[in-house]
């Protein structure tokens, strides 16, 4: 076999492998690049609990520190959670924290959403994503699971469960966050 035949089965397979390689990561991305700390936040689309409101994503909040909470109504954990972040909604928000919890309810469950708001008296931001697009595009384990997200877009912590997020560790974490500057 000459050498000329040799480059070619080797360019052959090259082109191959590379092809593969393409074909796997358009298949399997989530699975093969995972969401990591200091990757940019994905971005999704979910709908205001407000009627007629228009839906949002991630580009709604860029250069604000996010606390990006996925939750749903039927969860035990996210109900213990809850009153921990209204109380870091009344410490931090006015500092700047915007906090987005967004529930993964089916669609029909907008009167059982807006109960638990009042219920739980929360007043941060509740957005609905009915599909639960936002599971997959932020690769969840289950609910509840929160997101914090600098003011440069990147995710800076996941937190897989609930959490205390009123804790000083919490408090102090995000108080370094929203005292960088916002990115230009």
């Amino acid at each position: 076999m000459s050498s000329k035949v040799q480059w070619v089965i080797i360019a052959a397979l090259v082109s191959l492998l590379g092809l593969g390689v393409w074909s796997a990561r358009a298949q399997l991305g989530a699975e093969l690049f995972p969401l990591r700390i200091g990757s940019d936040a994905p971005d999704f689309t979910a709908l205001p609990m407000a009627p007629g409101a228009a839906p949002k994503g991630i580009d709604d909040y860029r250069g604000q520190v996010v606390l990006l909470n996925i939750w749903a109504t039927w969860c035990g954990p996210c109900r213990v959670e809850m009153p921990s972040m209204e109380r870091l909604e009344q410490q931090l928000g006015p500092k700047g924290l915007r906090i987005v919890a967004v529930s993964v309810d089916v669609s029909g469950m907008e009167p059982r959403i807006n109960e638990f708001v009042e219920e739980m008296q929360l007043s941060f931001e509740i957005l609905h994503d009915a599909p639960g697009s936002i599971q997959r595009i932020y690769q969840t384990t289950g609910v509840p699971e929160t997101f914090i997200i600098g003011r440069d877009g990147k995710v800076r912590r996941r937190v897989i469960g609930a959490d205390d997020w009123a804790s000083p560790a919490n408090v102090a974490f995000l108080e370094r966050l929203l005292a960088e500057p916002a990115p230009r």
